[in-house]
């Protein structure tokens, strides 16, 4: 069993910067509507039926340069 950690904090303004064990992130939004960014690059957008249960969301990632 492995170890995780992760933690969110609400900065208010529907702000949350959320810290886990390899990256930090920040969302803002609403309920139904939330994007976030976290320091690997990743970036995501969620669009939800409050109290249903249903959502979608769409993810984008980091492209890494060839070497």
């Amino acid at each position: 069993m492995g170890f995780n950690f992760k933690k969110s904090i609400n900065l208010g303004c529907g702000l949350k910067l959320n810290i886990g064990k390899k990256s930090v992130g920040i969302s803002a939004g609403t309920k139904g509507a939330r994007v976030s960014v976290n320091s690997k690059g990743r970036k995501s957008a969620t669009v939800g039926i409050p109290g249903t249960g249903i959502s979608y969301t769409k993810t984008s990632t980091k492209k890494r340069k060839p070497k």
